[in-house]
């Protein structure tokens, strides 16, 4: 694996490594037997804001032994207009790696083509593959493996998230249950293409009927500020909250990518019931990203 730009690029097994690696680099934090980016320089260039990616991977690869540099894409020369493939050559003949937070994803995909430097997709308007790895390996170490898992993602369902999501069941063959708004629904081209047990539908009731995890994201995406209003009205019904989370599993885990809009997506006291899971979630990107970029250098986290 020489770069991460998408889940639709893993294999189940990978997908499963990856967690099981991220188990290591958490019980093993601050005593890492190895330092796989001792000497390495890595670029953060990111086009979108951020909190969670940026920190948790600024601290992993320091924690790596390597050094990050953050670059907005507004200070450097892509602000300008300059091609990404050109970007791309130039710093992969300076860097040894690449973390690029987009809109995108082709600029993603031809900066690991053009760079030849190992590349991670940290978030584009198609997937978020960090945040779902990150998602479960916090699933397997409050639940336990995948096998049996019913997730029900409320909400849009054709966000960067959910997409990633579709891939993850597809890959790794649990129950995904999307409940969106028929305007916000995934495309039936990407169902059709990942397969897997994904199923749609503007139920968010039936989508949490004895689910395991209930996932929400923001209603209104980075890009989409314009349409807040409208998203607003749209997504009416959409909300985890307590008579949602009656119709899921007694033990279900509630989970949200962060940030949260509290009283949209999800109510006040539901996210403060489930803080210590989503907090836990956000606290496990470090480790998921760590054990990303060890096994992009060749050398995977071991028990």
């Amino acid at each position: 694996m020489k770069n991460l730009l998408s889940i639709e690029s893993l294999s189940a097994t990978e997908i499963l490594g990856l967690i099981g690696e991220s188990a290591v680099m958490k019980s093993t934090r601050g005593r890492h037997a190895a330092h796989p980016l001792r000497h390495q320089c890595w670029a953060l260039v990111f086009s979108k804001s951020s909190t969670r990616t940026r920190v948790s991977f600024e601290v992993g690869i320091r924690e790596l032994g390597g050094d990050p540099i953050f670059l907005a894409a507004a200070d450097i020369q892509l602000g300008r207009g300059e091609p990404i493939k050109d970007t791309a050559r130039v710093m992969g003949r300076m860097l040894h790696g690449a973390v690029i937070r987009t809109f995108d994803q082709q600029d993603v995909e031809d900066f690991a083509a053009f760079s030849g430097i190992p590349t991670i997709n940290a978030l584009t308007d198609a997937e978020h593959p960090c945040q779902i790895i990150a998602d479960l390996f916090t699933i397997t170490e409050l639940r336990g493996p995948l096998d049996g898992l019913r997730v029900a993602f409320i909400g849009d369902g054709d966000c960067n998230v959910a997409r990633s999501w579709i891939w993850a069941a597809a890959r790794c063959g649990f129950e995904l249950a999307i409940a969106s708004p028929e305007k916000f629904q995934p495309p039936q081209c990407l169902l059709d293409a990942a397969g897997g047990k994904v199923s749609v539908s503007k139920d968010a009731a039936e989508a949490a009927a004895g689910a395991h995890v209930l996932y929400t994201d923001v209603w209104v995406s980075m890009g989409k500020e314009d349409e807040a209003a409208y998203r607003a009205a749209q997504f009416q019904g959409y909300q985890i909250n307590a008579r949602l989370l009656a119709e899921a599993e007694p033990s279900a885990l509630v989970m949200h990518c962060l940030p949260a809009y509290r009283g949209k997506e999800i109510d006040e006291a539901t996210f403060e019931a489930h803080a210590e899971t989503i907090f836990r979630q956000a606290e496990n990107r470090l480790h998921a990203q760590k054990a990303i970029l060890a096994r992009l250098v060749g050398q995977p986290a071991r028990a």
